[in-house]
């Protein structure tokens, strides 16, 4: 049940591609964070060039306008997993999508199951259906 947001500059990518992305990411995600077929959450935000600024925070990665900031919301996870998913993610989207390893910018954010409600008001985890 994480939440994947990918957010990047408008227009860096055509539909098909972010589509690709979209699915390679969470094909990673499944594999790495042990996630069943259709524990699907995507979020992706295309934003104009002026309102992102992906710095490296002194690391000197010279980055281009196709980065891609993915903000994994998450219960918690083991840090093998979280490794495993930064390490696979970034060498599958440069392998399979081009994306160069200095343009993916990955963070993990903690929520519990006790904040979800996936729809008609449950929360379906402190009712005992998930």
């Amino acid at each position: 049940m994480p939440l994947m947001k990918i957010d990047m500059v408008k227009n860096q990518y055509k539909p098909e591609e972010i589509k690709e992305l979209m699915q390679l990411s969470f094909d990673v995600a499944k594999e790495t964070l042990s996630l069943p077929d259709r524990d699907r959450f995507q979020i992706v935000t295309q934003h104009e060039d002026y309102e992102l600024n992906f710095q490296d925070v002194g690391l000197g990665y010279e980055r281009t306008a196709k980065a891609l900031f993915f903000t994994i919301l998450s219960t918690p996870r083991p840090m093998p997993a979280k490794k495993a998913f930064t390490k696979k993610l970034v060498a599958t989207l440069s392998d399979k999508a081009g994306v160069r390893p200095e343009d993916v910018i990955i963070t993990f954010a903690t929520n519990h199951a006790e904040d979800w409600s996936f729809g008609l008001g449950k929360n379906h985890f402190l009712n005992g259906e998930l």
